[in-house]
């Protein structure tokens, strides 16, 4: 899902705030006949012209199978316009909808924006836990309500420039966080007061190098059994910060890395970073690998599941999966026929497959990660890797979407720049901020 969480995060804050007004119905329109010659709606935010010609074939593909359906797809569409949609209801709101930010799932299934899905999915028989792996029902549904089911999926891991590497002496990728900072380190050529190249870039502001993409390697619980939070109480926050703080330090300080920082092109274009050399180690998703062949850079690229903390070693290979997630709007009369379209694009291998390669995103079901018609570099069984791995994890839902994720980020801005001086206290006053801000949109 080509996208910065920074921007996924944003969306959901500003989202947290539109959706609370959405009073649709689940099932409101599940009363239509799915035989009916009918059209549906459907809204989606791919925007670029292959990831559109994707997205026309995956339908097209599925009016071939339902000739009484046609759909109608609409790209490059906001959540905030999801949402305005959702609330006013009428003919011009979609039937189906998907979306990038899935922090905003919280908010769509406990608004009632999103149908129930759970009806649809008992009268079609599907096993949720044997077509999908753990992490992507965690981020489809809230509090036990599923509004959504994994479109395609997301993994995150290392990207590495293997000649950099062999310059450096370096035989292969790190595997736990020491060694990474070791390798950082040795592949970081200092210029005066800049770098010629950096081993990696560790502050927040670097491309995806978030606190949820990066503490995901500790395993953490955000939130405690009563939903208070707990990144406080749970240790891999701190030794996540602890963490990233020395190694901004080892390399050169925040304030000259900051510096570097903006030099650097923009993060979906061909003066990328890792594209340029000027970083030699970058975390990101699997639609990095595909960016760097149409870039053209000039070394070559390996790819690997990011470091895991040392006392953690046997958990290497896990990382962070993401995804896009897919609903059917409470609004719509015609959520029957809805359903054999989010069926369609979620369950049917075939289609998963045909999409999955098309966009060179990760398959979101067992079977599609498992099946030999997938057309994707062989770097990418990395990311399938990820993806099956299971200590994978992602973020939870909350009630007020991702609010919880900028709060921790802000967080982080101030620790890594030194204007937060004591982490136990800031993790505390963070945490009692989340707390106070589901709070309110509880």
């Amino acid at each position: 899902m080509v996208r910065t969480h920074a921007a996924a995060l944003a969306a959901a804050a500003a989202t947290a705030l539109l959706i609370s007004a959405c009073t649709g119905s689940a099932g409101a329109g599940a009363d239509d006949d799915p035989k009916a010659r009918v059209t549906l709606t459907f809204w989606h935010g791919w925007s670029a012209p292959n990831e559109v010609k994707a997205v026309d074939a995956a339908v097209e593909r599925f009016e071939d199978a339902h000739p009484n359906i046609t759909v109608k797809a609409v790209p490059n569409i906001t959540d905030d316009k999801i949402q305005q949609a959702l609330r006013a209801g009428g003919s011009g709101a979609p039937d189906v909808v998907s979306s990038f930010t899935t922090d905003n799932v919280g908010k769509f299934c406990s608004s009632g924006a999103f149908a129930d899905l759970k009806p649809f999915i008992a009268a079609s028989g599907i096993d949720l836990e044997k077509t999908f792996a753990k992490p992507r029902l965690d981020y489809t549904q809230f509090k036990g309500k599923r509004c959504a089911l994994p479109l395609l999926g997301d993994a995150y891991g290392l990207y590495y420039n293997k000649d950099a590497f062999a310059e450096a002496g370096i035989q292969a990728p790190p595997r736990t966080w020491s060694e990474f900072d070791e390798a950082a380190e040795k592949l970081t050529k200092e210029k005066g007061d800049s770098y010629e190249r950096l081993g990696f870039m560790p502050n927040f502001h670097g491309y995806e190098s978030t606190p949820g993409h990066l503490v995901a390697q500790w395993s953490p619980a955000y939130f405690d059994r009563d939903g208070k939070s707990n990144i406080a109480k749970d240790p891999a926050f701190a030794a996540m910060f602890t963490w990233q703080k020395k190694l901004i330090d080892r390399l050169g300080g925040f304030g000259k890395l900051e510096r570097y920082r903006n030099t650097f092109g923009d993060e979906w274009g061909a003066k990328h970073p890792f594209h340029t050399g000027q970083v030699a180690m970058q975390l990101d998703g699997e639609w990095r690998l595909g960016m760097t062949a149409d870039a053209e850079v000039p070394f070559e690229v390996g790819v690997a599941p990011l470091p895991v903390p040392d006392d953690r070693a046997a958990e290497y290979g896990k990382g962070y999966l993401s995804g896009t997630i897919i609903g059917i709007a409470a609004t719509s009369r015609k959520q029957n026929a809805a359903w054999e379209l989010v069926k369609y694009l979620t369950t049917d291998t075939d289609a998963v497959v045909d999409f999955a390669n098309e966009l060179r995103n990760v398959p979101s079901t067992h079977d599609a990660l498992a099946s030999p018609r997938l057309e994707l570099d062989p770097r990418f069984k990395t990311f399938l890797d990820i993806a099956r791995h299971p200590k994978s994890n992602t973020t939870p839902a909350s009630v007020n979407g991702g609010a919880y994720q900028v709060t921790l980020q802000e967080f982080g801005y101030l620790y890594e720049s030194g204007r937060e001086k004591d982490l136990k206290a800031g993790l505390e006053r963070t945490a009692r901020q989340i707390d106070t801000d589901i709070e309110k949109a509880g």
